[in-house]
C-alpha cells in the first residue's frame, strides 16, 4: 500500500512539473547572449536591447541599457575589491575611504566611460517596430587606469585617501595585466 501511494505521489509531482514548464513558453535566444558577451576577469561587458517605432530611439535605448549594465558591474566589482582591501589592511577611517571611493566611481560612471568598445550591434524591424541589440566591453585594466587618473585629479580627496585608492587600483591593474601576458 505504501509503495502504491508513493508511486501515485511521484507520478502526480512529475506530471505537475512537466505541465509547468510548458506554460513558460519557448525559450528565446537573443543576439549577444553567451560567454562571449559576459563579463570575465579581463573585461566588463554589457548588452542592451531597445524597442521603438523610431529607429534612432531604439538604438538609444539599447545603448543606454548596455552602458547602465556596464556601470553597475564596475561599481559592484570596485565595491567588492575595496571592501576586501580595507578589511585585509587595518586602515583607520576605512568607511570614509570606502565612501570617497564610491563617490569617485559614481563620478566616473556619470561621465563617458573610458575606452568603451562596441563589440556588436544588430537591428530588426517587425511590422513598424525597431528592435536594436548592442554589446559593449571595457578592458578592466584600462578602466582601472582611468579611475586612478581621476583619483589623482579629484580635489575632494585628501592625500591619504588618494594614496589608498591608488594602491587598490594599482593592485587591480597588476591583476588585469597578468591576464594579458
Amino acid at each position: 500500500m505504501m509503495k502504491v501511494t508513493s508511486f501515485i505521489l511521484f507520478a502526480t509531482l512529475l506530471i505537475m512539473g512537466c505541465s509547468q514548464n510548458k506554460s513558460l513558453g519557448s525559450k528565446v535566444k537573443e543576439p549577444f547572449s553567451g560567454n562571449k558577451y559576459e563579463s570575465n576577469d579581463r573585461y566588463f561587458r554589457g548588452v542592451g536591447k531597445g524597442e521603438s517605432k523610431d529607429q534612432n530611439i531604439s538604438e538609444s535605448k539599447a545603448d543606454l541599457q548596455a552602458k547602465k549594465e556596464l556601470a553597475q558591474q564596475m561599481s559592484t566589482n570596485i565595491k567588492a575589491v575595496t571592501d576586501q582591501y580595507l578589511s585585509e589592511t587595518e586602515v583607520n577611517k576605512a568607511s570614509e575611504i570606502n565612501d570617497k571611493f564610491e563617490s569617485l566611481i559614481r563620478e566616473v560612471t556619470n561621465t563617458p566611460l573610458a575606452d568603451i568598445r562596441k563589440i556588436g550591434q544588430e537591428q530588426f524591424i517587425k511590422e513598424d517596430t525597431y528592435t536594436t541589440y548592442v554589446a559593449y566591453e571595457i578592458h578592466k585594466k584600462d578602466m582601472f587606469r582611468y579611475l586612478k587618473k581621476q583619483a589623482k585629479l579629484n580635489k575632494q580627496l585628501n592625500e591619504s585617501e588618494r594614496k589608498k585608492i591608488e594602491e587598490i587600483l594599482e593592485e587591480e591593474i597588476k591583476k588585469a595585466e597578468k591576464l594579458d601576458e
